[in-house]
């Protein structure tokens, strides 16, 4: 079941729906037979903790489902490359065939009918509406006392990492000082509650901090089955991202080294092996994919790896900002994720090569799409804390924190002694290069409040749509209300400044 409906339509169809074809795209045959796909009612969706499981796996199937049929729309991934696309590290050497184009050249979030703002309002608000449903119902439901309080603690997970991820993007920036009073989201914590208007910036964040640490206690004991699971560790990662967009230095630098433990940081081998398998140790989050559930032309690895043979990938492999590639070491693993020159052969390419194109997504079959997809590592825990560490003035132990990152991907690191801004550039330009690509770095601009800068490099004015630097602090970092939102609920929920 494919179709989206607004979540302030005021329809109780709408969860149920989706609630549906979550459940029905995960649980077993058995339970296919229950009912028709569009008449599952909440009573048997919930009738058990086996049933609320697979609600909770239909979550993680979402995380890499298509979209509403646009093709470069596959769940998280989507979120992901439209981030990086729009910042500076990530250059589209081509036009390619025309996909991520107007993300690349600021147009789509920008558009209230385009798919873009559509895609990212509606696939987390599914995920928020479902994580609904999920918390209210599973007490009632039959099974052992621990899987209720897991699964209650991953929808609280899913939901606060939902609301931040789209606070990011809709909302004004956070600023520590401020009052943030700024319109963000309108807050749904039950299921089929009545359109309400947006909530500011500084409710959705409480909200988001309440939900994740209702979710900490629910997972303390939840060993969970494999990365795809939210469990205490990442729930203590997305904490330590909130704490740090929120300039909360003590707190990001808490909650990331709590989100490390018990995890390594992967081998030099292991670096260069294509970043597509959930089961590396230094994977706290991951998003499996099952090799049968092909997800063809709308996978994150049939526009981001070197070698799938899409139309996209053969005409416009992603390099990186080669200013970036200059500042790394060639003592540095990461050095052989990118090549320079784009004739090294010995690098696989799916078709055309360019200077700096990346090698660092790979799939291990070039005719299949079927990846699994980083959402969160032990390298960007170790950058958090260092990062947060500087960011308050503790410089010593900031470079403490940087060094096993640091050292690991390159033997020749010495441990830094610098400090102030010149230590947290340091640490930034860490973060740039070792998150290439992972989707962070419009949203690091925004919450620095720093300015998108593509010159001096390799971007193309022709391909960025002229778009080479957006001042701090532009309207233009906001993305726009889904005009389908404000027409659904008649003007209930507001847009944000066009010009």
């Amino acid at each position: 079941m494919r179709k989206i409906f607004s979540l302030y339509k005021g329809k109780a169809t709408y969860v149920a729906l989706s609630l549906a074809a979550l459940v029905l795209a995960s649980c077993g045959k058995d339970y296919l037979n229950t009912n028709p796909t569009n008449q599952v009612a909440t009573k048997d969706a919930f009738s058990t903790t086996a049933n609320a499981w697979a609600a909770v796996n239909g979550i993680h199937r979402y995380m890499y489902s298509q979209f509403y049929s646009q093709q470069d729309q596959g769940g998280q991934s989507a979120n992901m490359m439209y981030n990086d696309v729009m910042g500076e590290d990530l250059v589209m050497p081509s036009a390619g065939n025309g996909w991520l184009n107007n993300n690349y050249k600021w147009i789509s979030h920008r558009i209230a009918t385009n798919s873009a703002p559509y895609y990212n309002y509606l696939f987390y608000y599914t995920i928020i509406a479902n994580a609904n449903m999920i918390i209210a119902n599973t007490d009632a439901a039959s099974g052992a006392d621990a899987d209720k309080l897991a699964i209650k603690g991953e929808a609280y997970a899913y939901r606060g990492w939902a609301y931040f991820q789209m606070i990011q993007l809709f909302g004004v920036r956070f600023d520590a000082k401020g009052t943030n009073d700024g319109l963000g989201l309108p807050i749904k914590t039950k299921p089929n509650s009545p359109v309400v208007a947006r909530n500011t910036v500084a409710d959705v964040y409480k909200q988001i901090n309440d939900d994740l640490n209702t979710a900490m206690v629910l997972l303390k004991d939840f060993k969970r089955p494999n990365a795809s699971h939210l469990n205490i560790n990442v729930t203590q990662g997305i904490k330590a991202r909130v704490a740090l967009t929120q300039q909360n230095w003590d707190s990001a630098a808490y909650y990331a080294k709590l989100s490390r433990t018990g995890f390594n940081l992967m081998t030099n081998a292991q670096y260069t092996a294509g970043f597509n398998d959930y089961t590396n140790p230094e994977w706290i989050w991951g998003v499996h994919q099952q090799a049968d559930q092909t997800t063809y032309f709308y996978s994150f690895f049939a526009y981001m790896s070197c070698n799938f043979g899409s139309s996209n990938i053969k005409t416009c492999p992603k390099a990186i900002f080669a200013p970036l590639y200059a500042k790394i070491t060639d003592t540095d693993i990461r050095k052989k994720l990118w090549d320079s020159t784009g004739k090294n052969t010995s690098i696989p390419a799916a078709g055309t090569r360019y200077p700096y194109m990346n090698c660092k997504f790979i799939v291990a079959d070039a005719g299949s799409s079927v990846a699994d997809l980083p959402i969160m590592r032990v390298a960007e825990m170790y950058l958090i804390e260092a990062e947060a560490l500087a960011r308050n003035n503790k410089f010593t132990e900031a470079a403490a924190a940087l060094y096993p990152l640091a050292h690991q991907r390159d033997a020749a690191y010495v441990q830094s002694v610098k400090t102030g801004d010149a230590l947290v550039d340091e640490i930034m330009t860490q973060r740039r290069v070792e998150l290439w690509g992972e989707g962070f770095r419009f949203t690091d601009l925004k919450r620095l409040n720093a300015p998108l800068n593509r010159n001096g490099g390799n971007h193309n004015a022709s391909f960025t749509g002229g778009i080479m630097d957006v001042p701090a602090g532009d309207l233009r970092w906001q993305y726009v209300i889904p005009q389908d939102e404000i027409n659904n609920t008649n003007g209930v929920v507001v847009q944000n400044p066009l010009n």
